[in-house]
């Protein structure tokens, strides 16, 4: 077991929840109070130590997963301090300080996650991928390795639909698969152009591509406005009523250049305040 270092301070419990709370992530697997993740064929383990993490195995290949499956990248003191002057954010701060989002280490993956979601619970999303996962992923163990673009290319609909992928959603995941779109390059681009791509798919909207930003290139600024879930937790935080996507975005401006953070914060804020 190696240990890794995380920028303090950081709650391991609270940054890892959505691994647990919402059902069992089979290719992000919370086992025996670690996370366990395939890398190259080899299962990881990740568990909470003092100042950071312990890690087995970690080595070349390895360290690059973990830190942006931990969300290494995120700038999160520099949110808070940004942000101190923000009446709902200090509120936060004692509770949520050493909440650090985790990053998803796959485009392939993280897209497939985000259609799963669509128009359903986050309980009945993690569900579906679970079933997905665990039907044409490869098991180590207690985890699973994501199935591959190239493995799920070659299913039919009726495939997907059985493990309960609505028709469309069904089309969306195989027209991603089967597209030319080069997933792994995207993070050499800037924002705009990583959207224009990606809503260029069938069944990939704005939602979809600014969560990609934020929860797997890990860029600073995505603010996901059309999100459902954001929308009601701003709502929920800043005692506003009803609000429209625009007024949503607006709001956003006051995190500027630190959206990414900022959203995640408040939906962690949203659910603790529930």
């Amino acid at each position: 077991m190696a240990f890794l270092a995380v920028p303090q301070p950081y709650d391991f419990a609270l940054s890892t929840y959505r691994f647990q709370v919402y059902g069992s992530d089979r290719a992000t697997a919370w086992h025996e109070g670690a996370l366990h993740r395939v890398v190259s064929g080899a299962v990881v383990r990740i568990a909470a130590a003092p100042g950071g993490v312990d890690v087995e195995p970690l080595d070349a290949e390895t360290e690059p997963v973990v830190r942006h499956l931990l969300g290494l990248v995120l700038d999160t003191d520099g949110f808070w301090t940004a942000s101190r002057r923000d009446p709902v954010v200090a509120g936060l701060q004692p509770a949520l300080r050493g909440f650090r989002p985790p990053l998803a280490p796959d485009p392939w993956e993280a897209l497939v996650t985000s259609i799963c979601a669509q128009q359903v619970s986050l309980h009945a999303a993690f569900a579906i991928r679970a079933r997905l996962v665990e039907r044409h992923g490869d098991p180590y163990g207690t985890v699973w390795a994501f199935p591959g673009r190239d493995r799920v290319a070659a299913l039919a609909e009726r495939d997907l639909v059985e493990l309960g992928f609505s028709r469309r959603k069904a089309e969306y995941v195989l027209g991603l698969a089967r597209c030319g779109l080069d997933l792994d390059a995207l993070g050499s681009l800037p924002d705009e152009e990583v959207i224009e791509r990606l809503t260029g798919i069938r069944g990939l909207g704005r939602w979809t591509a600014e969560w990609f930003l934020a929860r797997s290139l890990g860029r600073p600024d995505a603010w996901p406005a059309g999100d459902l879930g954001l929308r009601r937790a701003v709502e929920r935080l800043y005692g506003e009523g009803p609000m429209t996507e625009a007024d949503v975005r607006a709001l956003g401006d006051r995190f500027a250049g630190r959206r990414t953070v900022a959203a995640q914060v408040l939906l962690a804020g949203a659910r603790a305040a529930a």
